[in-house]
């Protein structure tokens, strides 16, 4: 069966062209665009779409009212479509906090030609939220970007572990969180039940540049522990949550009985930068029987290798599980390949960290 997309963007261009490249996929059925969420309700009472490919800045009703309503009345998986600037990634926060599936990052020049060289990337971003938990979505946002194209193993930033022997455990513990489609607000709850003190936390969520700053600042206004976007040689302390920055890879390293991050450029990994996988070995070679590793809830398989990695290195290992997830798809490759010890509902991942500090 076909899949029923309708773009909704004030942009003559946008919706020329992406109908165009989504008509491309005889599996999406493109349904007449609507210049505003207003033309788009009237066209949704006679046909209700499987996917909406959604701008945020419209005339008459904004996209973000439009996606509220969408999400009250009846949950349909929303794919933001938004520039890639500061004032952007903010309103696209607010989006995907609101229930939005994932975000189609477009520049402000050049559009046409950077829509048709993506083409492949946005019909899987489309059928991929196809796919969504759509009942999770009305509670819980999600961030995902356009999947590049390299499959890059995280060997192309650093090189595994010569041995897999942990370290001595030590008395300073390591949180490692790797998230994708569903991580804004599966992240948000629970950081935001970690009381001040907590252990210090390396986080990886699938964003472009620009977004995981404003990301940060969401979550440091709501916690009670310091959410930052990284920069390189941040110290990760007790309290603090380190999320590393769109477009660039994130590193744990260890100097003496401390732990910082290093923040580099590099290939994709995964069709990722930041990769998971990248973050999750450099864990396991750092920080050993020291570290706990959660992966949640995603798309693809990024960070499976690196979580097995972990758990020979001698750290525990936890997935959240299929029931609370938006997309099993990350959580489900680590199980598959025996990277996970636990698989626990999201609810109870603050526990799992509270107890690895009393460790």
């Amino acid at each position: 069966m076909s899949i029923k997309v309708l773009i909704v963007d004030d942009s003559a261009v946008v919706r020329q062209v992406l109908s165009a490249v989504l008509r491309s996929d005889p599996a999406l059925d493109v349904m007449n665009a609507a210049s505003d969420p207003i033309l788009a309700m009237e066209r949704m009472k006679a046909t209700w779409p499987d996917v909406i490919v959604l701008d945020v800045e419209m005339p008459r009703m904004d996209g973000l009212t439009f996606l509220r309503k969408i999400m009250a009345e009846r949950p349909t998986p929303v794919v933001i479509c938004s520039t890639l600037t500061e004032k952007g990634a903010k309103t696209t926060i607010e989006a995907l906090s609101a229930g939005a599936v994932a975000t189609i990052t477009k520049p402000k020049l050049d559009l046409k030609n950077f829509l048709n060289a993506s083409a492949r990337e946005l019909i899987s971003v489309v059928k991929d939220a196809a796919g969504a938990n759509v009942s999770r979505l009305a509670r819980h946002g999600a961030a995902v970007s356009v999947a590049p194209r390299d499959k890059n193993t995280a060997d192309v930033i650093l090189p595994p572990a010569a041995e897999s022997r942990a370290l001595a455990q030590t008395t300073e513990q390591v949180i490692a969180i790797g998230t994708s489609t569903g991580g804004t607000q599966a992240l948000e709850e629970v950081l935001v039940d970690l009381p001040r003190v907590s252990p210090g936390i390396v986080i990886v969520q699938h964003m472009p540049e620009k977004f995981t700053a404003a990301f940060a600042a969401r979550l440091n206004g709501l916690c009670q522990i310091e959410v930052r976007e990284a920069v390189n040689n941040d110290r990760v302390v007790p309290g603090r949550a380190l999320i590393a920055p769109g477009g660039k890879h994130m590193l744990l390293r260890r100097a003496g009985a401390q732990y910082f991050v290093e923040v580099v450029d590099g290939p994709l990994v995964n069709r990722h930068r930041p990769s998971v996988d990248v973050l999750f070995r450099s864990v396991a070679k750092c920080a050993g029987a020291n570290a706990l590793g959660v992966i949640m809830t995603g798309m693809g398989d990024d960070g499976a290798a690196g979580l097995l990695e972990m758990r020979t290195a001698g750290a525990r290992t936890v997935a959240q599980d299929e029931a609370t997830c938006v997309v099993y798809g990350m959580p489900k490759e680590a199980v598959k390949r025996g990277a996970v010890e636990r698989s626990v509902p999201l609810q109870a991942i603050p526990r799992e960290i509270l107890q690895q500090a009393g460790r």
